[in-house]
């Protein structure tokens, strides 16, 4: 009887483990694949803004010309 009792507790705690590591793969690939998603967002994001600054800055630049051109003494 107490052998098969051991038994029991032994296929319960190893169920117990291996639930346990399941639950803990389960949250590492959670968390790689909220890592991968956000990198995915935020690539796209970021060339975008760097291309809105490198826009801004031309135009900037463009208006800094025309204004200097204005002033400028005609020959």
């Amino acid at each position: 009887m107490s052998n098969g009792t051991s038994n029991d507790v032994s296929g319960a705690i190893t169920n117990l483990l291996e639930t346990l590591g399941k639950l803990a793969q389960q949250q590492v690939e959670l968390l790689t694949g909220g890592i991968k998603t956000a990198t995915g967002l935020i690539e796209p994001l970021s060339k975008t803004a760097i291309d809105l600054v490198s826009n801004l800055v031309g135009t900037l630049n463009q208006v800094l010309q025309s204004v200097s051109a204005a002033f400028a003494p005609k020959k």
